[in-house]
C-alpha cells in the first residue's frame, strides 16, 4: 500500500468515527443507508422496469414539476445527461459548436466526453475566473448552437451571476439563435441568491440538468428536464449510451428522500453560513475566501500553509478529537493552499465562536506539521 493509499484509508476511517462535522457530513454505511430507505413510506409498490414506472417515474414527475418543465428523465450520471442535452441542441440548431466556460465541469471533469463521443466542439467566451458576459458571448466570432451555463460555476469558487446578469446572458445567446442548457448539478443552492423559485430559474433554459447526490444526499443519479421533444430524445439516447438499467429504485428512493428532507433545509444552511460561520472562517489568521462574499454555503477557503501540513492537521483533529473541520487541501498558489467548504446540515450545530476555537486549534496543528515537513 502506498503512502497516498494509507492516508486515504485513514481519512475514510476517521470520517466514519467523527462526531462533529463542519464542512460536509459523515458517509453512511451500507447498513445505515438501507435502514434509511426501508423507513420510507409507500414501499409496497413494484420497482421500476428499464427506466419506466416505480420510484423512478415518480422522481421524474416530481423533478419536472419543481423545475417547471414538461418532463424529466432520470440518468445514472450527469455526464451522460449533459451529453444527450448538447447532442439534442446541436441537432435542433444544425450547429455543433458549444459556448461554455473552460473551467466548467463539462470541460474539466468529464474527459471531454462531449467532443470525444458526441462530436461537438467547445468555444470559450472567456478564460477569466468568473461567469461569462453577454459582450464576451457576442465577441466569440462564430456561430454556436448552444450555450452552457453552470450554476453555480464550481471550480473557480461556486460563482453565481446576479439575476440581471444571468437573464442578459441568456438573452444574448438567444439573439444568436442558440439554445441554452443549464448545468445545474447544484441548482438547488441558487434560489436564495437569485430570490427566485427553481421553476423561475429553470424557465430561462431549454434544458436543465440536476444532480440528486450533490447537496441532496442521494446515492447517485441525475435528471435532464425540458420539453417533451427533448425528453423523448433523451430516453432514446439514454438507452444508446447504456444508461437504461433494469432497476434503479434505490437511487430514486434516496433522491425522493433528499427532495423531502434536504432541499427544504438549504435556505437555512445558506443563512447560517452567511451570518455566523463564514465570517468566523474569514477571520482566521491569514484566511481568504473566494468569492469574498459567497452567494451560497459553498465556496473556497485559502490558508497560508502547505496543503500537506493542513491535511495532516485535519487528520489529527479528526482522529484525536472526532472533529471533521475542512478537508482535502490542495496547493493552489505560492504559499497558499485551498479547500472547498460546504456548510450543510451538520454545520447548523456550530456557532461562530466554536468555528474560531476549533479553527485556531487546527492552525496550531498545521504550524506544527510545517516544522516536520
Amino acid at each position: 500500500m502506498t503512502d497516498d493509499q494509507s492516508e486515504f484509508h485513514r481519512r475514510r476511517a476517521a470520517r466514519m468515527t467523527c462526531e462533529r462535522f463542519l464542512s460536509t457530513d459523515r458517509v453512511l454505511s451500507i447498513r445505515e443507508r438501507l435502514a434509511q430507505l426501508s423507513a420510507l413510506d409507500d414501499l409496497d409498490v413494484l420497482p421500476d422496469f428499464y427506466g419506466s414506472g416505480g420510484p423512478v417515474r415518480q422522481l421524474e414527475e416530481r423533478t419536472a414539476a419543481l423545475l417547471g418543465k414538461e418532463d424529466a428523465v432520470f440518468f445514472p450520471t450527469g455526464t451522460m445527461a449533459q451529453q444527450v442535452a448538447l447532442r439534442h441542441h446541436a441537432e435542433r440548431t444544425g450547429n455543433p459548436a458549444v459556448a461554455l466556460h473552460p473551467l466548467s465541469h463539462i470541460e474539466r471533469h468529464e474527459r471531454h466526453a462531449y467532443t470525444q463521443l458526441t462530436g461537438l466542439r467547445g468555444l470559450w467566451p472567456t478564460t477569466e475566473q468568473r461567469q461569462s458576459t453577454p459582450g464576451e458571448l457576442h465577441a466569440v466570432g462564430e456561430p454556436f448552437g448552444s450555450l452552457v451555463v453552470e450554476l453555480p460555476l464550481r471550480d473557480p469558487g461556486y460563482l453565481l451571476p446576479t439575476w440581471d446578469e444571468l437573464t442578459a446572458l441568456v438573452a444574448a445567446a438567444r439573439e444568436t439563435g442558440a439554445r441554452v442548457h443549464f448545468d445545474g448539478a447544484r441548482l438547488w443552492n441558487t434560489t436564495v441568491h437569485f430570490d427566485k423559485r427553481l421553476d423561475e430559474i429553470a424557465a430561462l433554459a431549454d434544458s436543465v440538468y440536476v444532480s440528486y447526490y450533490k447537496d441532496l444526499g442521494g446515492i447517485s443519479g441525475a435528471a435532464l428536464a425540458g420539453d417533451k421533444a427533448l425528453t423523448a430524445y433523451a430516453r432514446t439516447w439514454r438507452h444508446r449510451y447504456g444508461g437504461q438499467l433494469s432497476q434503479q429504485w434505490p437511487a430514486a428512493l434516496a433522491a425522493l428522500h433528499g427532495l423531502d428532507t434536504a432541499l427544504p433545509r438549504i435556505p437555512a444552511h445558506i443563512h447560517h453560513a452567511a451570518t455566523a460561520l463564514t465570517p468566523a472562517l474569514a477571520a482566521l489568521p491569514g484566511a481568504r475566501l473566494y468569492p469574498e462574499v459567497p452567494p451560497t454555503h459553498e465556496y473556497q477557503l485559502w490558508l497560508p500553509h502547505p496543503a500537506e501540513a493542513l491535511n495532516a492537521a485535519h487528520l489529527a483533529l479528526a482522529e484525536e478529537e472526532g472533529i471533521w473541520f475542512v478537508s482535502h487541501w490542495e496547493d493552489a498558489a505560492p504559499g497558499l493552499a485551498m479547500a472547498e467548504v460546504s456548510l450543510g446540515e451538520p454545520a447548523l450545530g456550530w456557532t461562530a465562536d466554536e468555528v474560531t476555537e476549533v479553527g485556531l486549534r487546527f492552525l496550531e496543528l498545521a504550524a506544527r506539521a510545517c516544522v516536520m515537513l
